[in-house]
């Protein structure tokens, strides 16, 4: 009898021990995993609001282009603005233009934009005022062998005055004085007009209507 109550206790002694070491052994599989995992996480949150900030900023740098490129509230022009006034004045596409330099400069104590480009069949000088966008000097002639490929229509003394006063803001054809005259059989007028401080002297070609000479220069 005491024999077997000796195996009964070492049996229940034994099954307790094993179960105690089960326990404790579940209980650090259940609470490690946690513990890195939430760290990790933690960790990846700050670098992903940084990636956000770029983005955030972009309409910022555009603000900046816009404003020294284009016309700012005081009524100032910016580069890209001075050499579309000047495309436009001396009636050439933009893709035609080449070797193309804006520069800011003074003449007669004004605030210009200095703009110069070259064409295949002419060079091209524009002073226009940073304030306003006035033209306020031109140079640029256009090589006569160029004209009948340029292309264009007729026209007569009349046309040629309305064609010079159309390139000056404020002029009226009444203005302008012409003179004709004929080279080779060709016909050409040339002329001149004083508008607002400005001196404009040209030449033009009958045949074509292009102005192919033109000068304009301010004067105190």
């Amino acid at each position: 009898m005491d024999k077997r109550w000796l195996q009964i206790c070492g049996a229940a002694v034994l099954s307790f021990a094993l179960a105690g070491c089960g326990g404790s052994g579940g209980g650090q599989q259940a609470v490690s995993p946690a513990g890195p995992q939430e760290a990790a996480w933690v960790q990846e949150a700050p670098a992903s609001e940084e990636q956000a900030g770029p983005a955030a900023e972009t309409p910022t740098s555009g603000a900046q282009t816009e404003a020294e490129t284009g016309a700012a509230s005081s009524g100032e022009i910016g580069s890209e603005a001075a050499f579309a006034i000047a495309l436009e004045n001396a009636g050439v596409p933009e893709g035609d233009a080449y070797n193309v330099k804006v520069e800011p400069d003074r003449e007669n104590d004004i605030s210009i934009w200095q703009v110069e480009f070259e064409t295949d069949y002419g060079d091209y000088d524009f002073e226009i005022a940073v304030d306003g966008g006035r033209i306020i000097g031109a140079d640029y002639e256009v090589d006569e062998e160029w004209l009948d490929f340029l292309g264009g229509s007729p026209v007569d003394e009349d046309g040629a005055r309305a064609a010079v006063a159309g390139k000056v803001d404020g002029a009226s054809a009444d203005e302008v004085q012409v003179w004709e005259e004929s080279d080779d059989g060709r016909v050409r007028y040339e002329g001149e007009l004083y508008h607002d401080g400005i001196k404009y002297e040209f030449e033009l070609d009958g045949q074509t209507g292009i102005l192919f000479d033109w000068n304009a220069d301010m004067r105190e």
